[in-house]
């Protein structure tokens, strides 16, 4: 947990809230969460996670997904197929996951306004600025 020193509230490597944030470093990990969290079965293809990301590349795909299945939130299961068919899903672990971020994404829908705002107050900046 984070820790009060010298009535300064102090966030140290192990604590659980920058454990957890982590998992938002990578642009795309919550992102394909998501997708697998709505897929039937919590299950998808490499191809249609591709397609229903838009721009994200394959490479940074792949990486996001190896990542996702070191941490133990997806698993990637091999097909012997010719082609290979290659389907990721999310274990419950994966599951436990992308509740929460269920959550934040449901309030980014209910709350657009305010993320029009941010954005038009971050561009009004930049135009003084830049």
């Amino acid at each position: 947990m984070p820790v009060w020193v010298e009535g300064k509230l102090c966030f140290y490597a192990d604590s659980p809230p920058r454990r957890l944030l982590e998992l938002f470093a990578v642009k795309w990990s919550t992102m394909v969460l998501h997708a697998l969290y709505h897929w039937p079965d919590n299950r998808a293809r490499t191809g249609e996670l591709e397609r229903s990301l838009q721009g994200i590349s394959k490479k940074m795909l792949i990486q996001t997904l190896r990542e996702l299945e070191q941490r133990g939130l997806v698993a990637r299961e091999v097909h012997q197929v010719v082609p290979p068919k290659v389907e990721y899903s999310l274990t419950a672990l994966g599951q436990r996951f992308a509740e929460p971020i269920e959550q934040m994404y449901q309030w980014g829908l209910e709350n657009q306004a305010a993320l029009d705002e941010m954005e038009r107050h971050a561009h009004n900046k930049q135009d003084v600025t830049g």
